[in-house]
């Protein structure tokens, strides 16, 4: 019986140690939970790679860049009453000066405070939008060009 005793003793404690060895780069500290790291800033904090098939962001009252087509096309926007359109002059100014897209931040700060995935795809989306604009006003002049030279031949 001790023996028996013993070796569901042994059993557990290797069990117990391995199952700690497995886990051994989590780390739980001030009811956050860090993986790779001993010190977790945030709710999960991971450092190094993760694997993932999708990745789902709530935009938590962010604003989706529509307002950039709402106020090209209406004159303003009710879904961000701030957003002035660019012109591409204005952008060319700007990027000569700070050398990046406004709205976007620089490489400093990008290095300097990370970057969030939420804010940056909004960010790039509303760029998007903003160059279909742009690639949509130039078509229409390449178009009155051709039909200016078209009518140039007659």
């Amino acid at each position: 019986m001790k023996n028996i005793l013993l070796l569901v003793f042994v059993l557990i404690s290797a069990t117990t140690t391995a199952q700690r060895n497995k886990l051994k780069n989590i780390t739980e500290k001030d009811g956050k939970i860090g993986i790779g790291t001993k010190a977790p800033d945030e709710l999960l904090t991971v450092k190094g790679k993760i694997h993932t098939q999708e990745v789902l962001v709530d935009l938590n009252g962010a604003v989706a860049p529509d307002y950039v087509f709402e106020g090209y096309y209406e004159g303003t926007s009710k879904l961000n009453t701030t957003y002035n359109f660019p012109s591409l002059s204005e952008i060319e100014l700007y990027v000569k000066e700070h050398h990046h897209l406004p709205g976007v931040p620089s490489a400093e700060e990008m290095n300097e405070n990370g970057l969030s995935l939420k804010k940056m795809n909004l960010v790039l989306l509303e760029k998007l939008e903003e160059l279909t604009l742009y690639t949509i006003q130039q078509q229409k002049e390449i178009d009155l060009l051709k039909e200016s030279l078209k009518e140039m031949d007659r």
